[in-house]
């Protein structure tokens, strides 16, 4: 039978601490931070009558490239969300900690405009557990309300590494061909800073070079739904109001970095590729579908 559970606040620092216990020797064996689950918890988590804060959708437009506006950019209602992605994730029940978990795709859809004053209701549950050709892959399905109106919804699909088999089913979407870079970023070392001060993801990877080297990389790398939403900004004034926009993060982005930014139309709607300035080697790509 599936448990619905309200969360109060933000994600902030402490959800981050907590979702980091698992991934420490030791303590990940304590009462309470022991992970417990095999399989994705039949749960549901919400966050009731979120009023939304201008001055925050401001600070989110400005470092993700958004104009100002008397509407929510496409992308911000994931900062609502991502609370309850983390508090999921930091369950006992859930099978798989937070950290190390990678953000493999992102699919937002927006059925209708949100004003910046707006009170919404979300909820987010976990779904399709299945093999990947890397280990094992789920989805995260958010949906947001306000009032008795649909307005937003996204599925994050993550990746816990591990072992698989080249000919598992899923090998992610199909984005197509890439699309030239345009445009060149120019991105700072603080970039992963700035933006999990206003998003509240403070996973180590993005935040410094000795935080991200515990995890593998060679310094911190850019937050892939940051790429997303300043790719997104790019052309949000050619989308419609009721919309889809897929992404698929590729390859990390190395702080700070130059990458190159392109988008064109295709079939009446948009294709997008954000990649390394070298080479040319994908990022993210996605593209755009009117609904």
């Amino acid at each position: 039978m599936t448990e619905t559970r309200v969360i109060q606040g933000e994600a902030g620092l402490a959800g981050m601490l907590r979702a980091a216990l698992p991934t420490v020797p030791g303590v990940n064996q304590l009462p309470g931070v022991r992970k417990t689950g095999r399989d994705l918890p039949d749960l549901v988590l919400r966050r009731e009558g979120v009023r939304l804060d201008a001055a925050h959708v401001r600070r989110y437009g400005e470092l993700c490239g958004f104009p100002p506006h008397d509407e929510l950019p496409l992308t911000y209602l994931h900062m609502v969300a991502f609370p309850l992605h983390l508090a999921l994730m930091s369950d006992t029940s859930f099978p798989f900690p937070a950290i190390g978990t990678v953000h493999l795709e992102n699919r937002i859809t927006r059925h209708a405009h949100v004003g910046l004053d707006a009170v919404v209701d979300v909820e987010l549950r976990a779904t399709n557990l299945r093999r990947h050709a890397k280990g094992t892959a789920f989805d995260m399905e958010a949906s947001i309300t306000s009032g008795d109106t649909a307005v937003w919804s996204s599925t994050s699909t993550y990746l816990r590494v591990g072992r698989g088999k080249a000919d598992d089913a899923d090998r992610g979407t199909d984005f197509g061909e890439l699309v030239p870079g345009a445009a060149t970023w120019r991105l700072p070392a603080g970039l992963g800073r700035q933006y999990a001060a206003v998003s509240g993801d403070s996973n180590p990877i993005h935040l410094y070079p000795l935080t991200a080297k515990a995890f593998g990389f060679p310094r911190q790398i850019a937050h892939g739904m940051w790429t997303k939403a300043r790719a997104v900004a790019g052309f949000e004034n050619r989308l419609p109001e009721r919309v889809e926009v897929v992404a698929g993060f590729k390859k990390p982005i190395l702080l700070p970095g130059t990458v190159r930014y392109g988008f064109r139309e295709h079939d009446g709607d948009l294709r997008f590729t954000v990649s390394a300035a070298r080479d040319s080697a994908p990022h993210v790509v996605g593209f755009t579908r009117s609904l």
